[in-house]
């Protein structure tokens, strides 16, 4: 079996109770070491799962972690990856990679000059939902892609969320918080991105903490709260996007892929699973897609392990891949603002397509 592969977290937020579920339930991970701006959380959570609660550069030193898990606030990721990476450590970070552009070259380049590697979420994309709709596409079951539409409103992340603040500074607004979900879709089943054109507003310069021991406070609005994309595909398939904090909900399909000869409904890629549906020329009625590929029961951390366990040279879900969804992202608020087309200069290949994989064996 080999050395277990030493894992250590900074950040121990809403989303760090999904990762943790699924790293105790690997037998080749081990949790050696939890940190967090909150003591009182790290030890809770160093309590629960038998791992150490230590400062960020003590555990950023610590000779047992292998790979940094930075789930951090996205205004934080970049510095806390960079410092990961000074001590040699891999590290893999939750979406967007950054929060800016440079920030985001900054990392990979720094850890090519290290000589370790950085992976990115999400991975949800990894699931039965994505990885089916992507078999089919590149199956031939519509044809030649022509375009693609994906779609997600809210009225915003105060409702339910504590400490929403993040989410209405710079480096927050729906496209960098939801966008990673939809745009690593789309290159996963249509490939990179070379170009993007935008357009963008803003509800109200103020929104009001709806739950916890803030409840009833203001806190002020200082990005674009609706952004719309449209981006032009290598293979030659347009994609409008559109992520909102202004609307309620929508009946769309999150992500609709249209061929020459058929239309894809594919599921949220906020999610692993879920029901693709095809229907092509000639057809009445939807026919739904048994899952054909993708990680079975997946859960937040299966790109972690694969990052950590399996092609050193190339995970699922890369670093590479997210500095590009990165790119597109901030090229569509680039071009808001400019009124111009941004071309997106980074490249990257789509990772290969994940065979249908129980989670008896992506788990062990």
């Amino acid at each position: 079996m080999g050395k277990s592969h030493g894992i250590g977290i900074v950040g121990l937020g809403v989303i760090s109770r999904a990762y943790l579920e699924t790293l105790v339930k690997h037998p080749r991970l081990t949790l050696v070491a939890v940190a967090d701006l909150d003591p009182e959380r790290a030890r809770a959570t160093a309590e629960n799962t038998g791992a150490s609660a230590l400062g960020v550069d003590e555990m950023l030193r610590h000779p047992d972690v292998d790979t940094v898990l930075n789930l951090t606030i996205p205004a934080a990721h970049a510095e806390v990856a960079l410092a990961a990476i000074g001590q040699g450590k891999d590290v893999y970070g939750e979406k967007p990679l950054a929060t800016t552009l440079a920030d985001g070259r900054s990392i990979l380049a720094a850890a090519t000059a290290a000589g370790v590697r950085v992976g990115s979420a999400p991975d949800t994309v990894l699931g039965t939902g994505t990885q089916t709709a992507r078999a089919a596409v590149d199956s031939g079951a519509i044809g030649r892609p022509v375009s693609a539409t994906a779609t997600w409103f809210a009225p915003g992340h105060e409702a339910w969320h504590p400490n929403p603040d993040f989410y209405y500074a710079p480096g927050g607004g729906p496209l960098l918080d939801m966008g990673p979900y939809y745009i690593t879709s789309l290159v996963q089943i249509l490939g990179p991105v070379v170009s993007a054109t935008g357009a963008s507003s803003r509800l109200r310069p103020r929104r009001v903490i709806a739950t916890g021991p803030r409840v009833g406070e203001e806190i002020p609005v200082t990005v674009d709260t609706h952004v719309t994309g449209i981006l032009e595909h290598a293979s030659g398939a347009l994609s409008t996007v559109t992520m909102s904090f202004d609307g309620v909900r929508t009946e769309a399909n999150p992500i609709e892929i249209h061929g020459e000869s058929g239309s894809l409904s594919v599921p949220d890629p906020n999610m692993f699973d879920g029901e693709v549906r095809l229907f092509g020329i000639g057809d009445e009625s939807w026919t739904v897609l048994p899952p054909s590929a993708g990680f079975v029961d997946g859960s937040r951390g299966a790109g972690l392990i694969d990052f950590a366990l399996g092609d050193r040279d190339a995970p699922l879900a890369s670093g590479a891949l997210g500095l590009h969804v990165l790119e597109v992202m901030t090229a569509i608020l680039d071009s808001a603002q400019s009124g111009r087309r941004i071309t997106v200069e980074s490249q990257v290949e789509r990772p290969p397509l994940v065979p249908l994989t129980p989670s008896s064996q992506w788990l062990s």
